[in-house]
């Protein structure tokens, strides 16, 4: 069966049940597994005693090793399936819907909003800090606003679109590469001392796999703000899309980020303070709004849910377009 159908249906699954904490109570989440398989490479190849050029060296062949590895899984997991019939085709559905972040990333999101109105401040820090790094207690309302709309724009890139189009493109293999790659990212891709030398591969990498996804995640909420907002928000979007995604110090967490802040007329991105340490960036759309509040998280998670409906009717098109050809 084809992996754009087997796609739709794992949108449709991840979108309504999502990540289930009472599965994930039982059984270890695979990105946990991951975790841990990067932690065993990790140990005893980053050593302080390893010159720097040994370190990145080593960086370089412990991530293609996990790579290597998550392609053999997905090649082995995929031969399987095949075999299996229908039951194989809904195994895999359900892999692919672990490895979406569609409903988890709402909810996540809803629960800064929630608390914010609910419980003012402290209520809104609490829920941020399990999405964000930076440090909640310098925010006020208007930075816990900002840092969940923030979560919300580039996660929607890595988190939903990416993984979407390394399924289409390579199937498992290509999906479960791509969140061994964006795990590493997150846990050995920080310019800090330990990780600066060990994880810069893992680091670019995973940049050059979310170059595409990116760009494509800027286009779907720019069409999703011109449907949920009103043109006039929809074409704000893309613009300051392309004219401010490179103030951002990633490569392509700007775009998500600029053309979210565009949609909702918000300045986002702008000086955080992550573990006491200051990170002065210039803010995005920097003649939008700086007083956002839990009014502009519900509209920014309603554009997501838009820009992630646009997503699966590309894929469905796109399916559709196959079989006619």
């Amino acid at each position: 069966m084809s992996h754009l159908l087997l796609l739709l249906v794992a949108f449709g699954l991840d979108r309504i049940i999502g990540d289930p904490p009472w599965l994930w109570r039982r059984l270890p989440h695979p990105v946990v597994v991951f975790g841990k398989a990067i932690d065993l490479l990790e140990k005893p190849l980053n050593r302080s005693t390893f010159t720097a050029e040994g370190r990145r060296l080593n960086g370089a062949v412990t991530i293609l090793l996990l790579l290597f590895g998550s392609v053999a899984v997905g090649c082995m997991l995929s031969w399987i399936f095949d075999h299996l019939g229908l039951i194989g085709v809904l195994l895999e559905v359900i892999v692919v819907a672990v490895f979406l972040a569609q409903k988890s990333l709402g909810d996540h999101v809803q629960a800064v909003a929630d608390g914010l109105q609910r419980e003012g401040l402290e209520g809104g820090r609490l829920a941020v800090a399990m999405i964000v790094g930076r440090d909640p207690k310098t925010l006020g309302e208007a930075g816990v606003s900002r840092a969940a709309i923030e979560s919300l724009s580039e996660n929607f890139a890595d988190g939903v679109v990416a993984p979407a189009l390394w399924y289409a493109i390579a199937g498992l293999p290509g999906i479960l590469a791509y969140k061994m790659l964006n795990t590493a990212d997150s846990m050995i891709g920080h310019k800090n001392e330990r990780f600066l030398d060990f994880g810069w591969a893992s680091a670019r990498l995973d940049d050059l796999a979310n170059w595409p996804a990116a760009r494509l995640a800027a286009g779907f909420i720019a069409l999703a703000a011109a449907v949920r907002l009103g043109a006039g928000a929809g074409r704000r979007s893309m613009s300051v899309a392309l004219r401010d995604n490179g103030l951002h110090r990633s490569p392509n967490s700007g775009w998500p980020e600029a053309a979210m802040a565009g949609a909702l007329d918000l300045q986002l991105a702008g000086p955080r303070v992550y573990g006491g340490v200051r990170v002065s960036e210039p803010m995005m759309h920097a003649g939008g709004r700086d007083n956002a509040g839990p009014a502009d998280i519900l509209r920014g998670i309603g554009v997501f849910y838009a820009a992630c409906a646009f997503m699966a009717a590309v894929v469905a098109l796109t399916w559709l377009a196959i079989r006619l050809l």
